[in-house]
């Protein structure tokens, strides 16, 4: 049986300003400028740069219409022109002049032009005498090199593909014989198929010692046991001493095993990090202060303000003229938003930075990362009255300069530990001890996870052998046979 009945609810929703405001705060400088573009060129009732104040227009604009809705139907008739319009007759020459205060950070980066990797073994491959299949092959072979300077596919997947793209038949034997022409370009290694035979291609080019005859040995050879360390089993199998196994490592340890990212002119483009905050320390105070892009200089066309103005002015109203003003009051809504919404985004960015400042002021004095306190965002998010989703946007993309370099401001932010006082301790400064008792150990015998644990709990940080072992997987740091030196 079917039945009709009426329900009240109460829900909140974010209206889509707020959702536009949340993701301006979390894009980094160079992301938001990017977006500032889009803006200017979207809505062209906003322009961009230096205007001087008047303070009747900005009294009047202030106090225009409440936001605008989409949903809302409106009259021409219903807008209040004499609002949206200034008496300022300031000429565009002398708002929009691009001039910039001598602390304004680069507004380019440069970028140096340069022949591409893959060109620059093309180019190399014009010194041989190739017939016209092999030079198919060979450029084919080139082009399935990657930037580290591998090529990572079997023979038999490039003679299919050799088939149906290039409409070149051949056979696996060809297709290596070519590639051993192209293991002979410059940089060393490159076109290897593993590090095993990029390494081996490196060691039989070099100048021909007792040394690298012995590290060619160990690599076509024993490359299993060279790899995990098994010094013993090498000193066995080649009848060797200790020195002499030694200057064979050392030999293989100069090798390169990306030879592709040695190449300077790859012309991959590097990515630019760009501080959002800079912190100084100014007569043993902090300072912070925020990166000027992040306040980019916006107002309210005067072009706009001039057809309103035009529109008042007229006698007979047409209905495209009044089409034009509906139009116009959207525009100027969006744009009065949208700087509304930037100097929103410019205090929350601000008040959350000086609150992780101060909260890690000890850290941002010393630079020592022991000196990081145990910090959450809910730590941060309750100290500004604001919401833990928006501290995290604050710190998730956003880089700062401090006296000890340029750091993502999420690395701040560490769990907590107890030591054996009882005092709670940030993980970091865990990971820091850890970390200075490997560089400090004898890497002829390493220390075992148990005995690093047992070595912080002489420290006074009682933790377990498996919070050790995942402590030193988070720092990248390989297990104890893997760090033994000979």
């Amino acid at each position: 049986m079917l039945k009709q009945h009426l329900q009240f609810k109460l829900s909140q929703k974010l209206s889509p300003q707020q959702i536009q405001l949340m993701k301006l705060i979390q894009l980094p400088t160079q992301a938001f400028e990017q977006r500032i573009k889009q803006e200017l060129e979207e809505n062209p009732a906003l322009e961009g740069g230096k205007e001087e104040k008047d303070t009747e227009f900005d009294a009047e604009f202030e106090n225009s219409s409440d936001d605008f809705d989409d949903n809302e139907t409106i009259n021409a008739e219903d807008i209040n022109v004499d609002e949206y319009l200034s008496d300022d007759e300031i000429p565009d020459y002398r708002t929009q002049a691009n001039n910039y205060s001598s602390d304004d950070d680069e507004k380019s980066i440069p970028y140096a032009a340069g022949t591409s990797f893959t060109q620059h073994l093309i180019n190399q491959l014009n010194t041989y005498r190739l017939d016209e299949e092999e030079r198919d092959i060979a450029e084919f072979l080139v082009g399935s090199v990657d930037e580290s300077g591998y090529i990572r596919r079997s023979l038999s997947d490039i003679m299919d593909d050799l088939a149906f793209t290039q409409n070149v038949y051949t056979t696996e034997d060809k297709i290596e014989s070519v590639l051993k022409i192209v293991h002979q370009l410059d940089p060393a290694g490159v076109g290897a198929r593993n590090l095993q035979e990029c390494l081996s291609i490196q060691l039989h080019r070099k100048e021909k010692t007792a040394d690298t005859d012995l590290a060619i040995d160990i690599i076509d050879n024993a490359f299993d046991a060279f790899t995990k360390k098994h010094y013993k089993k090498l000193l066995q199998k080649f009848d060797i001493s200790e020195v002499q196994l030694k200057d064979a490592i050392t030999e293989i340890e100069h090798l390169n095993p990306k030879p592709g990212g040695s190449y300077a002119g790859n012309n991959r483009i590097v990515e630019h990090v760009v501080p959002d905050f800079a912190i100084k320390i100014v007569d043993g105070e902090l300072e912070l202060t925020l990166n000027g892009r992040n306040a980019p200089e916006l107002h309210v066309s005067r072009e706009y303000n001039n057809m309103l103005k035009g529109y008042k002015d007229a006698k007979d109203k047409s209905k495209s003229q009044k089409d034009a003003v509906l139009f116009i009051k959207q525009k100027l809504d969006a744009a009065k938003w949208f700087i509304e919404a930037i100097k929103q985004r410019q205090q929350t960015l601000f008040v959350t930075m000086s609150a992780i400042m101060h909260y890690q002021k000890d850290y941002f004095l010393t630079g020592d990362e022991r000196q990081l306190k145990p910090m959450i965002l809910k730590d941060i998010a309750d100290e500004i009255d604001m919401d833990v989703s928006t501290v995290s946007r604050v710190a998730n993309s956003k880089y700062v300069d401090t006296p000890y370099g340029t750091k993502l401001i999420k690395e701040f932010f560490s769990e907590s530990m107890k030591n054996d006082q009882g005092e709670d301790v940030s993980t970091r400064e865990i990971k820091k001890i850890l970390e200075t008792v490997i560089e400090e150990e004898n890497k002829k015998k390493p220390l075992t996870d148990e005995a690093l644990a047992k070595i912080l709990k002489e420290k006074g940080y009682p933790i377990a052998r498996r919070t050790v072992a995942k402590y030193r997987e988070q720092l990248d740091i390989p297990v104890a046979r893997l760090r033994k030196k000979i």
